[in-house]
């Protein structure tokens, strides 16, 4: 089972990583189109279509990435108040009674919505737009990494539990190592600029 979940791992990462070029594609995509409407008087629907799609696809496609790293925005000032285990079975209530059942929904209702839309070539009601069933395809495959990132982080909390896992889980979650830095490192600012206040001021 946990090789299973390091091949879901390996497979989400690399999708993740792909999509996460979409970003770069969108900014093209977004000054070429804005130059030619600038300069040449040319745009186009589509253009302006596929920047949506190309945003769309970095948020859906890198969902599973994210809850790999374990990068889902949580409450962290609980979070990080519990012991490694006890996040641990956190996780594992969370993904099993909420996210397994919730991307078990979508998926459900995601294919007749992505099967209607593929064979009835549906397209964007706007002159010069692109087919609508391509994004939603990307919806249904976004999804369907995302189920089998969950059932991954599902094999790898129960490992950890059982000791048959090294936890990875830092002692307090990622977010709030990033904000404790940044306090302190505000803290030091003040700090300073208070000992040392601005030549010309009546202090110096």
């Amino acid at each position: 089972m946990l090789k299973l979940a390091r091949l879901i791992d390996g497979v989400n990462i690399l999708l993740g990583k792909a999509g996460a070029w979409a970003v770069v594609l969108a900014i093209i995509i977004s000054a070429g189109n804005a130059i030619s409407r600038r300069f040449f008087g040319v745009s186009s629907n589509g253009w302006l279509e596929i920047q949506w799609y190309l945003f769309g696809a970095v948020f859906i496609l890198c969902s599973p990435w994210t809850l790999k790293l374990n990068e889902h925005i949580r409450i962290d000032i609980l979070s990080s108040r519990l012991s490694k285990r006890a996040r641990n079975w956190v996780d594992l209530f969370g993904h099993l009674f909420f996210l397994i059942p919730f991307v078990a929904v979508m998926l459900w209702l995601l294919v007749p919505f992505f099967l209607k839309s593929y064979e009835s070539g549906e397209m964007s009601p706007n002159a010069g737009g692109l087919p609508i069933w391509p994004a939603k395809g990307i919806i249904f495959f976004g999804f369907l990494f995302l189920a089998l990132q969950a059932a991954s982080e599902l094999i790898k909390r129960i490992a950890a539990l059982r000791g048959a896992l090294d936890d990875d889980q830092s002692d307090s979650p990622a977010h709030t190592h990033g904000l404790d830095d940044d306090a302190e490192h505000l803290l030091e600012e003040v700090v300073t600029d208070h000992r040392d206040p601005p030549s010309g001021s009546p202090h110096a």
